[in-house]
C-alpha cells in the first residue's frame, strides 16, 4: 500500500478550529469513520453513526483502521463541527493528487459551484450554503472545494481556488459567469491555460465573435470538426469552428487570447428540432476537435454535483452547522473518488450505485475499494 493514497493518515493530520478536548475519539478517526459509511452509500450522520456502533464494523474499524473506540451519534457530530473546512480540503487536494499518476499537468480542470438546498430552509444560515469545486475532467476526479459567501460570490470564490491550486500546464474551463478577464490573466499567471464561455455577461465579445462565425468566407476558412451521437430516439449533431487569427480582437484585453472558437449544437428529437450556438475564447491554440473535447469536459463538474444528490441526498442534509456540513461535502467527494478510481483500476461494469451497496453488505468489499484507491 502506498502510504501517499492512504485516505486514514491524510485524515488524521486535518487540523481542527477549536482546541479538541475528548480523550477517547480523534477529529481523525471521526473523519475515517464518515468517509467510509458514505463509501457505503450512507446519507447522513444518524446512519453512519448506527452503521458504525454495529459488531461486524467494529471489528472492521479495529482490525483495518485501528480505531478502537467508535464515537457515538452525538459525539461523532461534535467531532465534525470542529473540522477546519480549508484543512480538510487540503487533505482532499493532496490525496487526490497522489490518485493521478502525473499529477495534473495537462488536465483539463473544471470549475463550478453548487448550493446545498436544504440549508436555504435553516435560520442558522444566512443564506444558503454555495461550495464551488475544482474537478479534474479527464479523470473524473474532485481536486478541491472552497465554500462561497452565496452565489453571488461564485467569481472570487473560484478564482480564490485557482490560486491555491497547482494547476501548471492545466486547461481551465468554467461556465459564462466566469468569462471575466481577471479570471483569465490569474489563469494565465499560473502558467495554464483558459477556455472560457462568453455569452450576455460579454455582450461585445458575444456579439463579435458571432459576426465572426457569422460571415461566410470567414467560417468557411475556420478549422471545422464535427461529432454525430445518437441518444434513444434522440440526434445531436455538434460542429467546433476555430480560428488563430485573433488580430480583430486584440484590443479586448483579454490575456495571451490566442483562440478564437464557436460550437454550433443541433439536436432532433420526436420531430422537434433546435440549433444552438456557444461562443468561445483560449489562451491556447485548439483545433476544432480540441475545442469540443474541451468544452464537453466542462461538464463533468455539474455530473460529479448530480451524483452528490442522486446517491447521498446531499440537497436533503440538514445539518445546521457550517462546518459538519462542509466536511460531510468532502467526504461525499472522497467517496466518489474512491468508487471511480475502483472502476477505472478493476474495470467494472457496474453502476456506483451497486458497488456502493456492495460495500455495506460485505466488510471486504469496502476494503477493497478504499485499496483500489490507494495501491
Amino acid at each position: 500500500m502506498d502510504e501517499n493514497r492512504n485516505i486514514a493518515r491524510h485524515l488524521a493530520d486535518v487540523e481542527t478550529s477549536r482546541e479538541h478536548k475528548g480523550y477517547f475519539h480523534s477529529v481523525g478517526e471521526a473523519l475515517t469513520i464518515v468517509v467510509l459509511g458514505t463509501l457505503c452509500g450512507l446519507k447522513n450522520v444518524c446512519q453512519i453513526s448506527q452503521w458504525a456502533d454495529s459488531e461486524r464494523i467494529g471489528s472492521l474499524l479495529a482490525e483495518s483502521f485501528g480505531i478502537e473506540r467508535v464515537p457515538c451519534y452525538y459525539w461523532l457530530l461534535c467531532l465534525l463541527k470542529i473540522v477546519e473546512p480549508r484543512s480538510l480540503n487540503r487533505c482532499l487536494t493532496r490525496w487526490t493528487q497522489s490518485l493521478l499518476p502525473e499529477g495534473t499537468e495537462g488536465m483539463t480542470i473544471s470549475f463550478d459551484g453548487k448550493t446545498i438546498r436544504s440549508t436555504g430552509r435553516m435560520d442558522r444560515y444566512e443564506s444558503p450554503m454555495h461550495i464551488v469545486s475544482a474537478h479534474v475532467a479527464d479523470a473524473g476526479l474532485t481536486l478541491a472545494g472552497l465554500k462561497a459567501d452565496g452565489k453571488s460570490n461564485e467569481i472570487p470564490a473560484v478564482r480564490e481556488l485557482i490560486s491555491l491550486l497547482e494547476v501548471e500546464g492545466c486547461m481551465i474551463v468554467a461556465d459564462a459567469m466566469h468569462c471575466q478577464k481577471e479570471t483569465a490573466e490569474l489563469i494565465v499567471e499560473k502558467k495554464a491555460d483558459y477556455l472560457l464561455n462568453a455569452k450576455d455577461n460579454q455582450p461585445t465579445l458575444k456579439k463579435d465573435i458571432e459576426e465572426y462565425v457569422g460571415d461566410d468566407a470567414l467560417r468557411n476558412a475556420m478549422d471545422v470538426f464535427r461529432t454525430f451521437e445518437k441518444n434513444g430516439g434522440r440526434l445531436e449533431t455538434r460542429a467546433g469552428f476555430v480560428t488563430h487569427e485573433v488580430g480583430w480582437l486584440a484590443g479586448a484585453g483579454w490575456k495571451n487570447l490566442s483562440c478564437v472558437g464557436a460550437i454550433r449544437r443541433q439536436f432532433e428529437c420526436k420531430g422537434q428540432t433546435s440549433d444552438e450556438w456557444h461562443c468561445y475564447i483560449s489562451s491556447r491554440k485548439l483545433s476544432a476537435e480540441e475545442l469540443l473535447r474541451h468544452a464537453r469536459l466542462e461538464w463533468s463538474v455539474e455530473s460529479m454535483h448530480w451524483l452528490l444528490d442522486a446517491h447521498f441526498g446531499e440537497d436533503f442534509c440538514r445539518v445546521e452547522d457550517e462546518c459538519a456540513q462542509q466536511a460531510l461535502n468532502v467526504a461525499r467527494k472522497i467517496a466518489l473518488n474512491c468508487v471511480k478510481t475502483h472502476k477505472q483500476k478493476t474495470g467494472s461494469k457496474l453502476p456506483l450505485s451497486r458497488i456502493m451497496f456492495g460495500c455495506l453488505l460485505d466488510c471486504q468489499k469496502l476494503v477493497d475499494v478504499l485499496k483500489s484507491a490507494e495501491n
